[in-house]
């Protein structure tokens, strides 16, 4: 009985299934975010820039590259710490002081930096 020839060699059938799961797994973490926090984003950035068709667009370019950048775990944390450092008094203070916080906001305003340059 003849042997078929290979079409590839099955080191290149594993890399091409690594590739493939892999990309799922971006797309995946790429839409971790829920849709109500990528409004919410999208509707106080219109709020602060204009409520336009193009401010729109721009915005909604904005949550995606941040999106992209940091998991929403991390969105959540720096929202989280940029709220309550609002906050006056000892509570406040831990928010804005400790070493967690400062990491995570710089990491949150490196990608909205991103966000600014790519977007707007």
């Amino acid at each position: 009985m003849a042997r078929l020839p290979a079409v590839f060699p099955p080191s290149a059938v594993l890399a091409i299934a690594l590739v493939v799961v892999a990309h799922d797994a971006r797309a995946e973490d790429l839409n971790d975010y829920p849709t109500s926090a990528r409004a919410d984003y999208v509707f106080g950035c219109m709020k602060a820039n204009g409520e336009t068709q193009e401010i729109l667009q721009k915005c909604s370019c904005s949550i995606d590259v941040i999106a992209s950048i940091i998991p929403y775990d991390g969105y959540v944390t720096a929202e989280t710490i940029l709220s309550m450092s609002q906050v006056t008094g000892p509570v406040g203070s831990e928010f804005r002081s400790t070493e967690q916080a400062k990491l995570a906001l710089q990491e949150f305003r490196r990608a909205q930096a991103e966000a600014e340059i790519r977007c707007f």
